[in-house]
């Protein structure tokens, strides 16, 4: 018997086509769709899904026509001679084992170039650019250059088209009134609203064969103002099944709704609930999305009758052997989706190649492929942390012979810190797929040990990476008991009292100050009661009001800059940081300078005055230093050595930069 049966079960669509499994790789956008080189990068990367065992992937958004592409030069396809750059992603992909949809996507007011177009001239608040109301005729044109796609999408090979209807995009747009203030046939009621959609997936099925697959991306609560109505959402989604839709896949809120959907904040299949709601209103397949990242999650949503696939996106950035990892009994070795954003969306909104924290190579396949090495060799790598369990399991799977020194009881590093913030506990999975990677590559790991240099004389290759160290301060009163360290304070050694000034205002004093007013995880309804998330209700948008917040305690962030707190904070999820910071009542004082620590708290000058911080608690979050000694002593021993993580550079360091580092270490060994 299969480990997960309904997640491995064949499913059969509308028109005979069978997709080997429940998972369905979601829609991303890379980066790499605007680069002159995409199709043979993109084929790379969606091949290796392929060959991962996804059961449908579907591409990033691609658009329809000129005006509806992201950028100015974004990846269209509207004429035949396109259809060959096409056709290298599609047959890899075959060859692969898999299928793959082209998602349809015009992006309406989120477009950021100036010939955006929308429903009604309306900005959005997440786009500088104001689009141009569209003509009726310009309307109609829009739905035959869907169907046109489509048709090319065919003809490149493409198993079916994704119609992108979700997250705030054209589609979208038309369906609310918070972006339609028409008053036309396209406008009004929900009838004309829903007119777009409705010709375009009516259009395409009649110019495509029957087994041709048409999937919708239906937004299932909007999480915005204005927004769609539960009743209406029904309503469409029964409409586009007698249109012809061969699925409906769930996406949940615009890309400008101010409540997080995805993050780590967010429980795992928070949004199944939702999508269950849905289901049992339809008869053609339903796909759930959102937070499911492990395949425990994604049978339970299948086996509760929820939905009739999981569709993930980022855990196959992270990981793309998933499929295959879960259906072989080997789920404890998926390197798991921890809900970062850090090197995916945060990249893409930053105008970067889309990545993952977790797995340097993707959407990097062809320039940083995985290669067996030519000649072993017997490899030394002090710190498992994760610069250090990046590269000792690295080395280990190319063929070296792998020695881990690690001076504490476990491996982690500071992931084992990371872990206890709230939102960010998946990185406790993080720890666990390296133990198990580690143990299945043959990497000897030697805990509770601190190397010499003696026992390095051996190896032919020693990688550093004994990470970074909290900055002590040189303040008066530093060594009091009331003053402690992040390190002190997130191991557990010691505990904050009701009053708490934080020195530092980079990302560890944010991760700080959750930890310390955190009420522990939330349940999903705790958590739609938190954020004020009302599935099913008639509300357009499905919005409701917040808990009011009582917080915890009293906290004080501070810094000598004259900068706004929160420097380095992930550009897509920063501002639910600051968000919950503003909520409990978190002060912030900026351009400071510090005087001294006495037993009523912290005093600084700010704005030319002395004053005190009264607090019970002083916790040192400014900065971290590299863990240097070893690099010293293999110095004075004449040793050769190679320094990555926080032992090479503590500026900027997070586990993106040393995952990386460690894998790329270990890729030239």
């Amino acid at each position: 018997m299969k480990s997960y049966p309904h997640l491995f079960q064949p499913l059969t669509l509308k028109g005979g086509v069978t997709l080997k499994n429940r998972v369905l790789m979601g829609s991303m956008h890379t980066g790499l769709e605007e680069k002159t080189d995409c199709f043979e990068r993109l084929a790379a990367y969606y091949r290796a899904r392929a060959a991962g065992g996804v059961g449908l992937i579907v591409t990033g958004g691609v658009s329809p026509n000129k005006t509806g592409a992201l950028v100015a030069h974004g990846l269209r396809l509207d004429e035949a001679a396109q259809t060959a750059g096409h056709r290298v992603i599609t047959d890899a992909v075959h060859e692969a084992g898999g299928k793959i949809c082209l998602q349809i996507l015009h992006a309406g007011r989120y477009s950021a170039h100036f010939t955006s177009v929308a429903p009604s001239a309306i900005r959005s608040p997440i786009n500088p650019f104001k689009p141009r109301e569209m003509r009726a005729d310009e309307i109609v044109a829009t739905i035959n250059d869907y169907i046109n796609c489509a048709k090319l999408a065919e003809q490149a090979g493409y198993d079916g088209v994704e119609v992108m209807g979700s997250e705030g995009y054209l589609i979208n747009q038309f369906l609310a009134e918070r972006a339609n203030k028409r008053q036309d046939e396209w406008g009004g009621g929900f009838a004309r609203r829903s007119r777009l959609p409705l010709a375009i997936v009516t259009g395409i099925r009649q110019a495509v064969g029957k087994e041709f697959i048409i999937g919708f991306r239906l937004s299932v609560i909007d999480l915005v103002e204005d927004g769609s109505s539960w009743s209406e959402t029904i309503e469409l989604a029964r409409a586009l099944e007698k249109a012809g839709v061969s699925l409906i896949n769930t996406g949940i809120g615009w890309h400008e709704a101010q409540l997080p959907t995805i993050a780590g904040v967010v429980p795992r299949a928070a949004f199944a609930s939702v999508c269950g709601q849905l289901k049992a209103a339809l008869t053609v397949p339903l796909v759930c999305s959102n937070r499911i990242n492990m395949p425990e999650t994604a049978e339970r949503v299948l086996a509760d009758g929820l939905a009739d696939m999981v569709s993930m996106a980022r855990p196959l950035l992270a990981d793309p052997e998933w499929a295959n990892k879960a259906e072989n009994g080997q789920a404890k070795r998926i390197n798991t989706c921890v809900a970062c954003n850090q090197g995916c969306l945060d990249h893409i909104f930053s105008a970067k190649t889309c990545t993952c924290l977790l797995n340097p190579r993707a959407c990097h396949e062809i320039a940083r492929p995985f290669r067996k090495a030519e000649a072993a060799k017997k490899i030394a790598v002090i710190g498992a942390g994760p610069a250090g369990l990046a590269c000792a399991v690295t080395a280990a799977a190319r063929g070296h012979q792998v020695t881990l020194f690690e001076k504490n009881e476990a491996i982690g590093g500071q992931l084992r810190l990371v872990k206890r913030i709230p939102g960010k506990e998946e990185f406790g999975e993080t720890i666990r797929y390296y133990q198990e990677m580690a143990a299945a590559a043959g990497v000897e790991a030697k805990l509770s040990h601190c190397v010499t240099v003696d026992e390095l004389r051996d190896f032919d290759e020693r990688v550093i990476a004994t990470g970074a160290a909290p900055r002590p301060v040189d303040i008066e009163g530093a060594n009091l008991p009331s003053v402690m360290n992040y390190e002190e304070l997130l191991s557990g050694g010691k505990n904050a009292g009701d009053k708490v000034a934080i020195i530092g205002a980079g990302i560890i004093a944010f991760d700080v100050a959750a930890y310390l007013l955190s009420g522990g995880a939330k349940t999903v309804d705790e958590f739609f009661a938190y954020w004020g998330i009302a599935p099913g209700s008639p509300l357009a948008g499905g919005l409701t009001t917040g808990k009011v917040v009582t917080p915890a305690r009293e906290i004080h962030i501070l810094h000598r800059s004259p900068d706004r707190p929160g420097a380095g904070l992930g550009k897509t999820t920063g501002w639910i940081h600051r968000a919950e910071m503003k909520r409990h009542n978190v002060r912030f004082h900026s351009g400071v300078s510090y005087q001294r620590i006495d037993k009523d708290g912290l005093w600084i000058i700010e704005n030319g005055q002395e004053s005190l911080i009264k607090a019970d608690t002083v916790i040192l979050c400014a900065g971290q230093v590299a863990e240097s000694a070893l690099v010293q002593a293999l110095a004075a021993a004449q040793l050769s050595w190679q320094v990555i993580g926080g032992a090479k550079e503590t500026m900027g360091l997070n586990a993106l930069r040393a995952i990386s580092e460690g894998v790329a270490i270990a890729d030239a060994l």
